[in-house]
């Protein structure tokens, strides 16, 4: 069992580091891209931005609540907007793309090894990871960076009107707070996690899907393991990414 997880994060690994060397041989399949991208964002903005709402909202009330009994309402725009915006906003957009997008990447690429099209095109000189699997792995990240400005905006804007409106805070101070606390380098770091989620969560769909097992139901099972490995990879990549990023980062001010 575990020489079989080893082997199959070996087969991981490698399937990443042959995106990144196929991601510069040409030719670029850019209308497969195009059409990649516009899937992916057509299955995740409405959801995201849906569920950014009351992620934004829940995170307001919850630092809104503990900031007045410690007597530091001030600093509750700052807070509850850097909670959205590094770990809320990069999580949120992650889970949609691994459990909308990834699971389609991986039920469309599973059936296509299991009806051997993918046998064929190797047999016709066409490399399937260059033809198909990079632009699916590209249009993730492209699309969960994007998306990841969007969430966090709608996100702010929900934990605004939450603290203004049902906690009776001040919008000059929640704005002044956020001025105060925040810096680029948290925006910057929320979208390098949203890159780097984009980027696992397609890789793991790809692998999954070019791997499948036992026929039709195989892809079924392939599906569920891609969308379970993606979440527990990118809460574990967060996690490191976080404390690397406290550690190198000073706090403003600081």
């Amino acid at each position: 069992m575990i020489v079989g997880a080893l082997r199959q994060t070996g087969r991981l690994f490698a399937l990443a580091a042959e995106v990144g060397r196929a991601v510069f041989r040409r030719p670029f399949q850019f209308r497969e891209f195009v059409e990649q991208f516009w899937f992916v964002a057509s299955v995740t903005i409405l959801p995201a931005a849906l569920v950014s709402i009351p992620f934004g909202a829940v995170i307001a009330l919850q630092v809104g609540s503990l900031t007045q009994q410690l007597g530091a309402q001030s600093f509750t725009g700052g807070a509850s907007v850097l909670a959205v915006v590094q770990q809320a906003s990069p999580l949120i957009v992650a889970l949609l793309i691994a459990g909308a997008a990834g699971s389609a990447i991986c039920a469309d690429l599973g059936s296509r090894t299991i009806r051997e099209e993918l046998d064929a095109m190797e047999v016709m000189g066409v490399s399937p990871v260059q033809r198909l699997v990079v632009p699916r792995v590209l249009a993730t990240m492209a699309v969960a960076v994007l998306l990841n400005g969007l969430v966090s905006v709608v996100g702010t804007l929900g934990g605004y009107f939450f603290n203004v409106i049902l906690q009776g805070g001040t919008p000059g101070a929640y704005l002044s707070s956020f001025s105060a606390l925040a810096q680029p380098a948290d925006l910057y770091v929320s979208e390098l996690k949203a890159l780097v989620f984009g980027f696992i969560a397609g890789i793991v769909a790809a692998h999954r899907g070019l791997n499948p097992r036992g026929g039709p139901k195989g892809v079924g099972d392939a599906v569920n393991q891609s969308v379970v490995i993606t979440f527990l990879l990118l809460f574990f990549v967060n996690m490191v990414m976080t404390a690397v990023y406290l550690q190198i980062v000073p706090p403003k001010g600081g």
